[in-house]
């Protein structure tokens, strides 16, 4: 199951001085025998609730190991902003602006940009997957080479969108993806805490030559240097869980615009934890814009299919009967290209 992969670093052995932790912090084997109580109690939750989903993980701050099939255990430390709850309520203190009032996108913005999201590892973990060579005399499905095809990301260079803890950037790095770039509104102290720790542990001692790149960026904003120097740079872009403001969308359209590369591709993998109405307008947007829905599905985070592969459904922008709690065990991915 996707979320397995997740398990809470002890506390005993994080760093305190966050967001911006002392660089030889060491990932702690799993076999510690001072870990917390509560720690070890939360890596065994996915597997005493499986249909019990979190459309995040983690804690601001916290450091949580992710264990990948193909690179190994992964050091990933999860974003932490001033003033953000410690209680994953995601209540956080927003600065005012120098006339008193608060700046409502990065109020909005802040409520969502502390943890590890789950959209993020589902391009992971299909990253990761199309990586991994075939066994040895054994025949892929149709769906593991349509999956394979889909995920792909050798050679490609890589734009991460609302970054956060950036482990899909990781994940294609380590795909070898000829450049990577993650990106995260210029207020985010994840840029300089969470970002720049979690590149500098997983990708350092790791055989990646790649250029791996980290660069401040506010959606809809194309007259800085980054911009101007990266216009139509990217083969790929990943917008992972970065649907939940309304007022972004156009925004969020003009960057994927800006960015992407002539016969490029972008990634929209959302999970539906502020509806499905916030992610099927964020579509509309974009088909307005000029973009093209090549692809298209939701799949279950929970269950696999037989032989390992994901289960899936028809993307639908309104599903009857549907409540909150068999709505989050599921997420749409989504392919878009220029028209």
């Amino acid at each position: 199951m996707l979320h397995s992969r997740l398990r809470p670093l002890s506390r005993r052995h994080q760093p305190t001085n966050t967001p911006a932790p002392a660089p030889e912090f060491q990932n702690q084997d799993a076999s510690d025998s001072d870990e917390a109580p509560e720690d070890l109690f939360g890596a065994f939750l996915p597997h005493l609730f499986p249909d019990d989903v979190h459309s995040f993980h983690g804690d601001p701050g916290q450091h949580l190991l992710y264990s990948s099939p193909r690179y190994g255990d992964l050091n990933i430390m999860v974003p932490s902003y001033p003033g953000s709850s410690q209680n994953r309520s995601g209540e956080t203190t927003v600065p005012a602006k120098t006339d008193g009032s608060v700046n409502q996108v990065n109020e909005e913005r802040k409520l969502f940009a502390h943890f590890l999201w789950s959209a993020g590892m589902v391009v992971a973990e299909g990253v990761e997957e199309a990586d991994t060579p075939a066994a040895p005399g054994k025949t892929e499905t149709e769906a593991q080479k349509e999956s394979r095809e889909l995920w792909s990301i050798k050679g490609e260079s890589v734009l991460e969108l609302g970054a956060g803890a950036a482990l899909p950037s990781i994940i294609c790095a380590l795909a070898n993806a000829s450049t990577v770039t993650a990106t995260d509104h210029p207020s985010s102290p994840a840029l300089s805490g969470a970002i720049a720790f979690n590149f500098a542990h997983n990708l350092s001692k790791r055989p990646v030559t790649r250029k791996v790149s980290l660069h401040p960026h506010e959606w809809g904003v194309l007259d800085d240097a980054f911009s101007a120097e990266n216009k139509g740079a990217f083969t790929r872009i990943v917008a992972a869980d970065c649907f939940w403001m309304r007022s972004q969308h156009e925004n969020l359209s003009r960057t994927m615009e800006w960015f992407l590369a002539p016969g490029g591709k972008v990634w929209v993998v959302a999970g539906f934890h502020t509806g499905r109405a916030i992610v099927a307008a964020f579509l509309e947007t974009v088909v307005e814009d000029g973009f093209v829905v090549e692809r298209i599905y939701e799949r279950d985070l929970v269950a696999r299919a037989e032989g390992g592969g994901e289960v899936r459904r028809e993307w639908r922008p309104v599903r009857d009967g549907e409540n909150v709690e068999n709505q989050k065990r599921w997420c749409v991915v989504a392919v878009l290209k220029r028209g």
